[in-house]
């Protein structure tokens, strides 16, 4: 072996050991940047040359070492276990704050609500009974009806208000889906690319994972890695991305009317989604029509049984009673009879025009009689009332709050575990890369000796070999 061999070695410690510490130098660089995922320069010893001879009994020692690849520490079990978790956590974080927003809303218990609006009406007809020939009693009596009636309707409308709102959110969250499957694709062309022609491309897989992570909470996506270094994005068996080609999703039917069938399908088929996970599909549950137990639908539903409920209820009683008079008069209806295809809670009012339109008395018992007055202040402790109706939707809503807060926040600690456990394996350690660029060093210069020391030997063989007898 010749020796200038050495120097080949060297040289090639020198290049392997400084790309090395510029990979540490990477990872202490992005050591806060949010996604990143540590790396490491793969060391691989050069084989010695050998060439086969009959009288060749040389040994060598090898060529050094060099670079094969610089190693994205990533794993894709901890990486899968996150999107999988982050699907759900992001599922059963949608619905709780759905949930949330429509407490918040219907504001049971307090003075806001329909239940203290509800009992100031049946309180009020319960005076009125006490003092039928009083007009204040009578103004009260429909003050408190018009109070009623536009807390009614104001819920109605605030459910209303909120699924528009989820409406335009899905709708939006289409729309970011679809741009960050393009990105997706894009990158994975990128990838394919350099990896045929052998250039690390971990910055470029580190977006791409964001982006699927994103995807994961969105619509519930997977992701399967390819040989060529692409990720192909499942969503519910079906690729949202394949290689360098992403597949849209598209909301339909594009109506803005609650009552309405929403759901998200791929672009330009029938085929709906089908995903039980993400943002999306909470949405789409949300969204859905109160026989499909949909959760927005469902409380308006509520609101117009309780309105039906209370004009059916109040008209029956006030329609057989007599007003004051003169002249009494009776079959008049204290709440307008809801139009035919329009919502109850939403047409609610009052159709008695003034006080002297309300009817108390029963037949043949005077002008001064009040008895009709203490039956209908009796609907408010009835078991098929108003009030019960109400209570049992509140009472309903509040469990099924509690219920998804409880979901969310067990979803959010296990979706927190993995990302944790995500972080673990690929999250940069400084004290670790600092250990690592010490002993790059510590080569680097280990082999400069070496060097050197080729380099005296080789300048004694070359300047001082035969100078004797000169």
């Amino acid at each position: 072996m010749s020796t200038f061999s050495g120097l080949s070695t060297a040289l090639s410690s020198l290049h392997a050991q400084r790309q090395a510490l510029e990979v540490a130098g990477q990872n202490v660089a992005n050591a806060n940047t949010v996604g990143y995922t540590r790396q490491r320069a793969d060391l691989t010893a050069v084989e010695s040359t050998s060439v086969p001879s009959l009288h060749s009994g040389a040994v060598g020692a090898g060529n050094g070492t060099r670079v094969t690849g610089i190693a994205r520490l990533g794993d894709v079990f901890a990486d899968a276990r996150l999107r999988a978790e982050t699907g759900s956590a992001s599922y059963a974080a949608t619905r709780s704050e759905v949930y949330l927003r429509l407490e918040s809303t219907v504001a049971e218990p307090g003075d806001r609500g329909v239940s203290h609006a509800l009992d100031q009406f049946w309180s009020s007809w319960g005076e009125l009974g006490n003092t039928p020939d009083s007009d204040a009693a009578r103004a009260v009596v429909l003050e408190d009806a018009h109070a009623l009636a536009s807390r009614i309707s104001a819920g109605h409308a605030a459910v209303t208000t909120q699924w528009g709102q989820a409406r335009t959110e899905l709708e939006a969250a289409v729309v970011d889906i679809n741009s960050s499957a393009a990105m997706v694709a894009d990158l994975n062309g990128r990838i394919r690319a350099l990896t045929a022609s052998g250039t690390p491309a971990n910055e470029l897989a580190d977006q791409r994972s964001r982006l699927v992570t994103q995807l994961a909470g969105q619509v519930g996506a997977s992701a399967v890695e390819r040989e060529d270094g692409t990720l192909d994005v499942m969503v519910a068996g079906n690729a949202l991305v394949r290689g360098d080609r992403a597949h849209a999703i598209e909301t339909a039917p594009n109506t803005f009317t609650m009552g309405s069938t929403v759901a998200v399908r791929w672009a330009g088929t029938n085929t709906e989604l089908n995903s039980d996970a993400g943002q999306v599909a909470a949405l789409v549950s949300a969204l859905a029509p109160a026989d499909r137990n949909g959760i927005l639908a469902s409380a308006a539903a509520s609101y117009d049984t309780l309105a039906a409920t209370l004009v059916e209820r109040v008209n029956t009683l006030h329609a057989g009673a007599y007003t004051a008079g003169p002249p009494q008069t009776t079959g008049n209806d204290f709440f307008r009879p809801t139009p035919a295809g329009q919502s109850a809670a939403a047409s609610l009012t009052v159709q008695v025009p003034d006080t002297a339109g309300i009817a108390v008395g029963g037949a043949g018992l005077g002008p001064n009689d009040g008895s009709v007055a203490d039956a209908l202040a009796a609907l408010g402790t009835s078991t098929t009332g108003p009030n019960a109706t109400w209570s049992t939707f509140v009472v309903d809503l509040g469990v099924s709050s509690r219920s998804a807060t409880q979901r969310a926040t067990v979803a959010e600690a296990t979706r927190s575990t993995a990302e944790q456990i995500q972080l673990a394996g690929a999250s940069v350690d400084v004290d670790e890369e600092s250990v690592n660029m010490l002993a790059y060093q510590r080569a680097y210069e280990g082999a400069a000796r070496v060097l050197t020391a080729i380099d005296e030997m080789l300048d004694t063989l070359i300047n001082r070999t035969g100078v004797v007898g000169r």
